[in-house]
């Protein structure tokens, strides 16, 4: 099986065209292709596909085997494979995935290639019930939750995936390997939660680290980005229709919550290597 290792600021996938390629079983892949030592590394296996409602179709997995909603820098990393590879001419494409179809736009440098993709993530969900998290609260915005003995005030926001924002001080301190799986596993969340750990810099400018469900810290989260930059809104830190610097650990995003409730993500996709995995 041919496949493509590419990492959107450090949140690396394996990616498979399976319009040449037939992946069974993805899940199990999905393990053994991210496995540092016995696979190749990653933090999951993205499968490229047609689609009958747009012009190209994502599904993503977890490294535990899971199958993930959504995944912004994936989304990204689509957008420069397609395009580079030779699949599409168009700057503008479609993408179907499993929380609906997003909208890409490619810069194209001099050369050719694409240096910058902005995705369209949608409207940012805030109803407790859709997120999911196990509330009567019309919003989860600044609530007070017991994590694991202590208490953290947590907003709640989904981009297609649940994510649950925690602003605090000091985050490059933190160990998020021992706590990140008690926020992960809380039984707010049914279906587990991301985590955003985030230091405000000022109104323009967060730090942000992620624990991610399914694949524990990552180098950086594009819907988490997204989610944090809409709790960041809500919780009076930073202002809508304006853009947003969030520097996570392997680069930064721009993020932009508009008053219509959409999102917009821009940010790089890079190419790491070409291989064949031996099924």
């Amino acid at each position: 099986m041919k496949f493509t290792k590419m990492h959107g600021i450090g949140n690396d996938y394996i990616y498979v065209n399976c319009f040449e390629e037939t992946v069974e079983q993805p899940e199990k892949l999905s393990v053994a292709v991210s496995d540092v030592r016995k696979g190749i590394g990653a933090d999951g296996l993205v499968l490229i596909m047609p689609s009958d409602k747009a012009n190209f179709r994502m599904r993503i997995f977890n490294a535990d085997g899971s199958e993930a909603q959504m995944c912004g820098n994936a989304t990204r990393c689509i957008g420069k494979y397609v395009y580079e590879k030779g699949l599409t001419d168009k700057t503008e494409i479609t993408l179907e995935t499993e929380s609906g179809i997003k909208y890409l736009t490619l810069f194209v440098n001099e050369s050719n290639k694409v240096e910058l993709v902005r995705v369209d993530m949608g409207k940012a969900v805030l109803d407790p019930r859709k997120i999911p998290v196990t509330s009567e609260l019309e919003r989860f915005v600044n609530v007070p939750v017991n994590v694991n003995g202590k208490t953290y005030d947590l907003t709640c926001v989904s981009m297609g995936n649940p994510h649950a924002v925690l602003f605090t001080e000091g985050i490059a301190d933190l160990e998020l390997e021992k706590i990140g799986p008690y926020f992960e596993n809380h039984e707010l969340f049914p279906s587990r939660i991301n985590t955003e750990f985030i230091e405000v810099v000022d109104d323009h400018t967060l730090n942000m680290r992620v624990w991610e469900r399914g694949s524990g810290e990552t180098f950086a989260c594009g819907t988490g980005a997204c989610a944090s930059a809409v709790a960041a809104v809500l919780n009076g830190y930073c202002r809508q229709d304006e853009e947003i610097l969030i520097h996570l650990r392997g680069g930064d995003l721009r993020i932009t919550y508009k008053s219509d409730e959409s999102v917009l993500m821009t940010g790089p996709a890079e190419f790491i290597c070409d291989g064949v995995w031996l099924v």
